[in-house]
C-alpha cells in the first residue's frame, strides 16, 4: 500500500502516456490520467483540471491527499494516494506539475465494475440504487459515503465513482474503499478573490449516483440511529492535513479548505447530538 505524502522532489515521468477524461461535473478543460507497473504494481496516474492553452489549471490532485489525509483522520476505509512534482510530456510539450498516484485496489482475481453498470444488471423492479446498496449490506459504506461527500462538498459522485468488486471463481462481491475526491473542496477557485468569496457552507449543486443533488439534504438519508460515528477531528488536525502542501497551493487555500472541511465537521456534529 503507498503511503500518504507529498514528493517534493521533481521526478522524471516524461515517459507516461496520458488519455483524456472528460470532467462529468460541467468545469472547463480535461482530466489526463496515466498508468504504469511497476515492480509488479499498477500504478495510476491522474492531473489535476488541464487546458491545453494554459497547461495544468486545477487542484485536484492536491485535493486527493488532503481527502486521504481527511479520511485516515475519520477512520475511513479508502484509496491512498502519494503527490509528486514531476517532469510530464502532455500534447508533446514538457510540464513541470503536481501527479496524484494510487495502487490498483483490487485483490488477485477480481474484476471491477461500476455501481451504475452492477445496478442495471442486478436490481429488483421497483428497487431504487439506496435500497438496493442497502440490501446488498452496503448500509454502512453508504451511509459514510453520504457524510463524507458532504464534509468535502464531492460534485462527482457519478455511478463509475463507486465500484464493486467481484471474483467469480471465489463468489464473492465487495464495495471498493472509497477513491477519486478531486473535484471537491475549492476546486473551481482559480484565484484569490474567488477563494475569499467562496462560501464554505454553500448547498452547491452536487452530481451524485446516490440521494439528490444536494449534499446536505442527502444527510436526511441516514436514519438518526445509524448516523456514522467517526474518529473526529480537531483544530489540532489542521498540520497534518496540509503537511509539505504550503509550496503547492497558496496560504489562503490552505486556510479556506481547512475552514470548510472543519464548519462542515461541526455542523455534522451538531446534526448528530440535535437527534440523539
Amino acid at each position: 500500500m503507498l503511503e500518504t505524502k507529498v514528493i517534493l522532489e521533481k521526478q522524471d515521468l516524461r515517459n507516461l502516456k496520458w488519455s483524456t477524461s472528460r470532467n462529468s461535473a460541467g468545469t472547463a478543460g480535461s482530466f489526463l490520467k496515466s498508468y504504469s507497473k511497476l515492480g509488479g504494481r499498477k500504478l495510476y496516474y491522474k492531473l489535476s483540471n488541464y487546458d491545453s492553452i494554459k497547461g495544468v489549471i486545477g487542484i485536484e490532485s492536491v485535493n486527493e491527499i488532503i481527502v486521504d489525509r481527511l479520511l485516515t483522520l475519520l477512520g475511513v476505509e479508502h484509496l491512498h494516494y502519494q503527490l509528486i512534482k514531476a517532469d510530464i510530456v502532455v500534447d508533446e510539450k514538457q510540464l513541470e506539475t503536481f501527479v496524484c498516484v494510487s495502487e490498483d485496489f483490487k485483490a488477485k482475481g477480481e474484476d471491477k465494475i461500476p455501481l451504475d453498470n452492477f445496478y442495471d444488471v442486478e436490481h429488483k423492479s421497483g428497487e431504487d440504487r439506496l435500497t438496493f446498496c442497502l440490501n446488498k449490506g452496503w448500509e454502512e459504506y453508504i451511509y459514510i459515503m453520504l457524510v463524507v461527500d458532504f464534509l468535502i462538498l464531492n460534485r462527482d459522485r457519478h455511478g463509475a465513482n463507486i465500484e464493486v468488486l467481484r471474483n467469480r471463481k471465489k463468489r464473492t462481491i465487495r464495495i471498493a474503499p472509497l477513491f477519486d475526491h478531486g473535484i471537491s473542496l475549492l476546486f473551481n477557485c482559480n484565484t484569490e478573490e474567488e477563494i475569499e468569496k467562496y462560501d464554505i457552507l454553500a448547498d452547491k449543486k452536487i452530481n451524485t449516483y446516490i440521494g439528490s443533488n444536494s449534499a446536505k439534504e442527502n444527510l436526511n438519508l441516514i436514519p438518526k440511529d445509524k448516523l456514522p460515528k467517526f474518529r473526529g477531528i480537531t483544530e489540532n488536525d489542521k498540520e497534518y492535513l496540509f503537511e509539505d502542501l504550503q509550496s503547492v497551493i497558496s496560504p489562503r487555500m490552505i486556510s479556506k479548505i481547512w475552514d470548510m472541511i472543519y464548519s462542515r465537521w461541526r455542523y455534522y456534529e451538531d446534526i448528530c447530538n440535535s437527534r440523539e
